[in-house]
């Protein structure tokens, strides 16, 4: 472009700076129709993570539901999801300070329909006929135990009344309400399972006293995952299950299963927290739904007749936080695109054009300074491929020298079963805008390649996703693409792991930036929640069993093999890695002269939800890339402390 500067990269001036992605952002999770009236919840940095319920009518107006002192946030399975629900105007959500349920009527103030109890809720639905709330609860009132987990119905007459529904496996979800309300559908699971390796779908009538029949199981177990149970208007059970390797849709009638649409694509995926949706009836002869194919999501309608599917050509697809639910002649969901802010989007079931409702961020970006990911397949370990999307270096006022290559961010994402996607994202684009290449990595384990491509990690986390990092990197280096001796990585929680791990066990990346990673398996083993109890069994080996191999994987015990800079983020109240892993791997490296910095931030927990935090973290991140990889910064950051920087030699 004309009239460019000529800056080094990582030095570029950005307008997509740390104060903009957080002051005008909001995240939006979980939508909930209730007759011609849509709801979503919004989890707003700018109000320290608080989540609200925001409505909209039909004739357009949008207006927050939620008190100021209430928070709409479940902590079920610690992940939670599926606050809230909504049934002719009225509704229930889970509010976080006390994890009790209430009742709001429109804007009114809200009514406890829970006592004050150590038990949390999540996944709720209205059973009219019975003037209830079917729901997951939590039981934590032994302190010393492991939570108990069961379906429950709540009385809604006001006197708080609780009765169990389902209980005796270590974990249920998606309870779902035949349309004429006789019968109930919902998974169940055990350890050391987690819901992507095996789950059941059971199915019970209700009888008059509201309890359950005898339960039928409809699929599920010896190694299947069923995910997602809906009833069609006209009452079939549908869901999504990965029996054939790739998660489809599947319906029970007549006694039978059958296939709506078998392809090697993906309807589902893992079900971190509850609420989730990738497909929704708009009628009972159309599904609108949403499938990845290449780790990449498309939008269609399916028709129940004859499994015809037709992909919707439209500029958003499906978010990450996965929310599709649909109503005659539309669908609503929270969308994405490469190029534009998540969004609650309406979908029209006619001419498949979209419409936002409501945007994530206020300030439109000017698109020659966002990147366009590229999907690329790369060579692995024992001749597989892996993948990842590469994000250039892109920004329309500066360009950098003919001689520089830019420095690489390589991004290896959470779970460790989950994915990345080609999703606008602002934080990632914060990179890229200053010159920094980044590699968003879907390594062996990350789903939206099917269950084979799923399974990879299985008793070798530590090891298959730190080779495809490298291995994703050094491709980008052998084409001249990204210098190769500029190469960091960074993660958060287990995409944390994958950091310490490459960091350590070897050498090839030249820093790294650790997010409430985890630095001790072991110690993850023996303290993590319930949820993830068993979680390592799989991805590692069963505990105590395996110690020895949890040991040799877990870098804090090889600190001494470590000499590469790392910078950690930690929360003070996390309970899915506690903040002494990341304290402990710091000082180990302040003791070896490696220069290190290490922010920890009071209030917040697994993952950072306030906009000060999420905007220290960010700018601390730069400071600390430029002091390490040679480059000074556009913006004017402020400084974290660097220990051992002064007489690090490199």
């Amino acid at each position: 472009m004309k009239n460019q500067k000529i800056a080094p990269y990582g030095s570029w001036k950005s307008p997509i700076t740390a104060e903009s992605i957080v002051s005008a952002h909001v995240d939006f999770m979980q939508v909930v129709i209730d007759g011609q009236d849509i709801y979503w919840l919004e989890r707003r940095p700018s109000e320290k993570g608080r989540c609200v319920i925001v409505r909209m009518t039909p004739d357009g107006e949008i207006a927050d539901i939620t008190p100021p002192h209430y928070n709409v946030r479940t902590r079920v399975n610690e992940y939670g999801g599926g606050a809230f629900t909504v049934d002719r105007g009225t509704v229930y959500f889970s509010n976080y300070q006390d994890q009790r349920l209430y009742r709001q009527h429109s804007c009114s103030e809200p009514i406890p329909i829970t006592p004050e109890k150590p038990w949390r809720f999540a996944d709720g639905i209205v059973d009219r006929k019975r003037y209830r709330l079917i729901c997951i609860r939590e039981d934590h009132t032994n302190p010393g135990g492991e939570a108990v987990t069961s379906l429950a119905g709540i009385n809604l007459d006001g006197k708080q009344d609780i009765c169990n529904l389902a209980s005796g496996h270590d974990f249920y979800s998606s309870p779902r309400l035949s349309p004429d309300g006789t019968s109930l559908a919902w998974l169940e699971w055990d350890h050391p399972n987690m819901p992507w390796d095996e789950t059941e779908l059971l199915v019970a009538n209700i009888c008059e006293d509201g309890s359950l029949g005898t339960a039928e199981k409809i699929a599920g177990g010896f190694g299947e995952s069923v995910y997602q149970p809906e009833w069609s208007p006209d009452g079939v059970l549908h869901f999504v299950s990965d029996r054939t390797g790739w998660w489809n849709l599947y319906r029970y009638r007549n006694g039978q299963i059958e296939a709506l649409c078998e392809m090697e694509a993906e309807f589902g995926i893992p079900q971190w927290v509850f609420g989730t949706s990738t497909y929704s009836f708009e009628s009972p002869g159309q599904i609108i739904c949403a499938f990845a194919r290449h780790g990449v999501w498309h939008p269609a309608m399916l028709s129940t007749a004859d499994g015809f599917l037709e992909i919707i050509k439209c500029r958003f697809t499906l978010h990450k936080n996965y929310s599709l639910r649909a109503m005659p002649g539309c669908a609503i969901y929270i969308g994405g695109s490469p190029t534009e802010a998540s969004a609650v989007v309406r979908l029209d079931a006619i001419d498949g054009s979209t419409r936002i409702l409501r945007s994530s961020c206020n300030d439109v970006i000017d698109p020659d300074y966002i990147s366009i990911p590229k999907p690329i397949e790369f060579p692995t370990e024992r001749k597989r491929t892996a993948h990842a999307f590469f994000y250039a270096p892109k920004n329309k006022d500066v360009t950098a020298p003919a001689d520089e290559l830019p420095p690489l961010l390589v991004m290896s994402h959470g779970g460790p079963t989950a994915a990345t996607s080609n999703a606008f994202d602002a934080e990632l684009q914060f990179w890229t805008s200053r010159g920094i290449a980044v590699l968003d990595v879907n390594y062996g384990g990350s789903t939206g390649y099917g269950r084979e491509y799923r399974r990879r990690l299985e008793g070798n986390w530590g090891i298959v996703d730190v080779d495809d990092c490298i291995n994703g990197a050094a491709y980008l280096a052998a084409k001249g693409t990204v210098d190769p001796n500029r190469l960091a990585i960074r993660g958060g929680s287990a995409g944390g792991y994958t950091t310490l791990a490459a960091l350590t066990f070897r050498e090839f990346f030249h820093v790294g930036t650790s997010r409430y990673g985890v630095s001790d398996l072991e110690m993850l083993a023996k303290e993590t929640h319930k949820f993830e109890a068993r979680y390592l069994d799989r991805l590692v080996g069963p505990y105590p069993k395996a110690r020895e191999i949890y040991r040799e994987r877990s870098p804090i015990n090889f600190v001494d093999s470590l000499s590469r800079p790392v910078i950690f983020f930690q929360g003070l109240e996390d309970e899915v890695v506690p903040s002494d892993q990341a304290r402990m791997m710091f000082n180990a490296l302040k003791m070896k002269g490696v220069p290190t910095a290490f922010m920890l931030f009071e209030g917040e927990q697994h993952g950072f939800r306030r906009a000060e935090n999420i905007k220290a973290a960010l700018e601390g991140e730069l400071y600390f890339y430029s002091r390490i990889l040679g480059f000074e910064p556009a913006d004017a950051v402020t400084p974290v402390p660097i220990v051992n920087l002064d007489s690090w030699t490199g």
